[in-house]
């Protein structure tokens, strides 16, 4: 069967294979170049705002809670209207969303702005791995996946560079209007690259109706089709792992800029926007883990990625500049080795009916995780500094680690 399924993908060299490798990433530059784009100009915000770190941080809770409020809603139009069509929408008005952000004149308009933003955004990692199980050739996927989440390092890191160091230069609203104007590029790349679909073809609203009133496939009803995405308590592992790995995650990245302003290290914008570089750690785990995932199986290397992320995590504890570089680097590498393990997994386990909304559920957990543990992590760092954030991280993936018992004891399509 893999050989047959794999006769109708693009397969690793091929010619459709490199246009969507680049379409996506394309996509994953433009989307995380403006989710995160407050993030490394958080402190620059507090003071022009005059408001605490955990209340700017909502700007990034907005939009990430934004996302994870529409990801059904997406999946249910890209099944509909198809996947590149949805993508498309999607990047559109969320550029135009983020080139008006910069011109909110207080805090509550720019979060309102935000999520909206984030709503739309949602709109490509909601079908970005359907879209991916159903082009690229199954023998392949984790690797086409590997890519696709590359390209997200590599809009998140571009992201938060460009909106920081512009930020230094003019404010921080200078640097989140920069960070759209480099979505838009990357959405003209993304137009251009991005091949005709042929593994997907949407169905029309009399055929839908039909089918349901013949009862023909059990799995055409949304809700069945969301049903199906959460009968399997694995999915509902790797739900988990979104969930708390990403909370662990944004709760680092939104606080220590915060940090590292502060005694005893003191440093400038700029330079606090340039540790955001160890991004470039988790495009190459990104890369690299499904290679890994081949020789050495998902479950392995999704727990060792989980221990590893947290040994990086207990390192920023330390008051050296040195041990928070090492830490941030080894948190950022295995984070996005879990990420890309757990995200291609999905893809790989739920049922073809459901994938799309299997994909859709994984990608609320993890955008739910951003928003409200990068919120509660301000919380603990207003009342208790930064040791409180990284005890937080900690315990967040020990229950990682937890949930993923439930990947060995759960067969594929096995109900609770």
């Amino acid at each position: 069967m893999a050989t047959g399924r794999d006769a109708l993908g693009h397969a690793a060299g091929s010619s459709g294979y490199r246009r969507i490798t680049v379409a996506m990433t394309a996509a994953g530059v433009a989307t995380f170049a403006q989710l995160y784009a407050v993030q490394a100009v958080l402190p620059g915000m507090a003071d022009d705002f005059s408001a605490a770190a955990s209340t700017v941080a909502l700007s990034v809770s907005f939009a990430t809670a934004g996302l994870a409020a529409c990801v059904l809603v997406w999946s249910g139009l890209a099944d509909r209207f198809g996947r590149v069509g949805v993508m498309t929408a999607a990047l559109v008005v969320s550029t135009a969303l983020g080139l008006a952000a910069p011109f909110a004149p207080e805090i509550w308009s720019l979060l309102l702005l935000r999520a909206l933003q984030g709503a739309f955004l949602g709109g490509v990692p909601a079908v970005a791995m359907a879209y991916l199980a159903e082009e690229i050739a199954p023998s392949h996927l984790s690797r086409a996946a590997g890519i696709y989440i590359a390209g997200n390092t590599v809009g998140g890191m571009s992201g938060r560079l460009v909106a920081g160091a512009v930020a230094d230069l003019g404010g921080w609203r200078w640097g989140v209007g920069a960070d759209s104007l480099l979505a838009a590029a990357a959405l003209v790349v993304f137009l251009i690259a991005v091949p005709p679909a042929r593994g997907f073809a949407p169905r029309p609203r009399k055929r839908r109706r039909r089918d349901a009133a013949e009862g023909a496939d059990a799995g055409h009803g949304l809700l069945r089709r969301v049903g199906g995405a959460v009968g399997d308590p694995g999915l509902l592992a790797l739900y988990a792992h979104a969930l708390l790995l990403m909370g662990a995650f944004v709760t680092i990245y939104n606080y220590l800029g915060f940090r590292m302003m502060d005694p005893p290290f003191g440093l400038s914008q700029t330079v606090v926007a340039f540790l955001f570089v160890a991004y470039l750690a988790g495009t190459v785990s990104s890369a690299a883990v499904g290679r890994a995932v081949e020789r050495f199986g998902r479950h392995p290397v999704l727990a060792g990625s989980v221990l590893l992320m947290a040994g990086g995590a207990a390192l920023l504890v330390l008051p050296a500049f040195t041990a928070v570089a090492a830490g941030l680097l080894v948190l950022t590498f295995f984070f996005f080795a879990a990420h890309t393990t757990a995200s291609a997994w999905v893809g790989h386990r739920a049922r073809p009916f459901a994938r799309a909304q299997a994909a859709a559920l994984y990608t609320l957990a993890y955008y739910l995780g951003s928003s409200a543990f990068g919120w509660l992590g301000g919380v603990l760092f207003d009342a208790w500094g930064w040791g409180a954030v990284v005890g937080f991280v900690l315990a967040l993936c020990a229950l990682a680690l937890v949930a993923g018992l439930a990947l060995r004891a759960a067969p594929r399509g096995a109900t609770p």
